[in-house]
């Protein structure tokens, strides 16, 4: 009788829990370099970039435009000594970076002063190498009164107005443009001393002066911290803001998933910078 054919030997399974684990690994390094050097989102948590950005937007930030440090990773984990690839924004530009040591948060405010400018407030209007930018009355900015933007706490009762039958918020507005072209809106709530007029305020090699488009409702360059950004070192810029890609008026249930419809603010998604 013949011996039966020996079996093969048969290579070990592997775990599935290994090949899991590993899966999610590469899945975190992918999103860390994706987030890291391309894009990544960030929300609105305040007013102060009003009347281009709402509390409630979501928009993307572009990685690469200012060069890298380490506050372009999560957490800012210290893996780039300095900055490296750096090139200076443009006056205009909106951008992301990491609020001064000891309050670190991720802020975003609009560049205005680069280094060796100088910068001023008088009567509200922004003097630049001692030029007064130009600042035109338009039409007034309204917003919808909303779960993330009530009345009172975020729209003072002098602010108050009603349209089509609905609460709203009415600040004067003005566009305002810079001496690159670059053109945008602004808002003005009248006459504040200590945010519409100023001394000058002289920009340091390596750093920038930001200020917030809701000029009287802006913690900028203009304040020292902890009122304030002071002026922001170029290492702490993180990125360009690109596009808006989601905004919600904070009306939605998070366990009621037809609310998340109702509450998105659609006209809203899609604008850029």
């Amino acid at each position: 009788m013949a011996d039966p054919t020996p079996l093969r030997d048969l290579p070990p399974r592997k775990s599935e829990t290994r090949e899991t684990l590993v899966f999610f690994l590469k899945l975190a390094i992918v999103v860390f370099v994706f987030r890291s050097f391309v894009f990544a989102p960030f929300s609105i948590p305040s007013q102060s970039m009003l009347p281009r950005l709402y509390i409630g937007d979501y928009l993307f930030v572009s990685k690469w435009n200012y060069g890298y440090s380490r506050w372009s990773l999560p957490w800012g984990v210290p893996l780039i000594p300095g900055r490296i690839l750096g090139r200076d924004p443009a006056r205009g530009d909106v951008v992301v970076f990491r609020g001064p040591p000891g309050d670190d948060h991720d802020v975003i405010k609009r560049v205005i002063g680069l280094p060796g400018d100088s910068v001023q407030m008088r009567h509200g209007q922004v003097i630049l190498n001692g030029r007064a930018v130009p600042k035109v009355k338009i039409a007034d900015f309204t917003i919808p009164l909303s779960p993330n933007y009530p009345g009172g706490s975020e729209c003072p009762a002098e602010f108050e107005d009603m349209a089509a039958g609905k609460p709203i918020c009415r600040y004067q507005q003005f566009r305002e443009t810079l001496p690159n072209g670059k053109s945008y809106a602004v808002l003005d709530r009248g006459e504040q001393i200590n945010a519409d007029e100023t001394g000058v305020y002289n920009v340091p090699a390596g750093h920038v002066f930001v200020m917030g488009d809701n000029r009287d409702d802006s913690g900028d360059s203009r304040f020292d911290p902890p009122e304030g950004m002071g002026m922001v070192p170029m290492e702490r810029i993180e990125g360009k803001a690109v596009f808006s890609f989601f905004s919600t008026d904070g009306s939605a249930n998070w366990v009621l998933p037809w609310t998340w419809f109702s509450a998105a603010r659609w006209s809203r998604i899609g604008e850029g910078f």
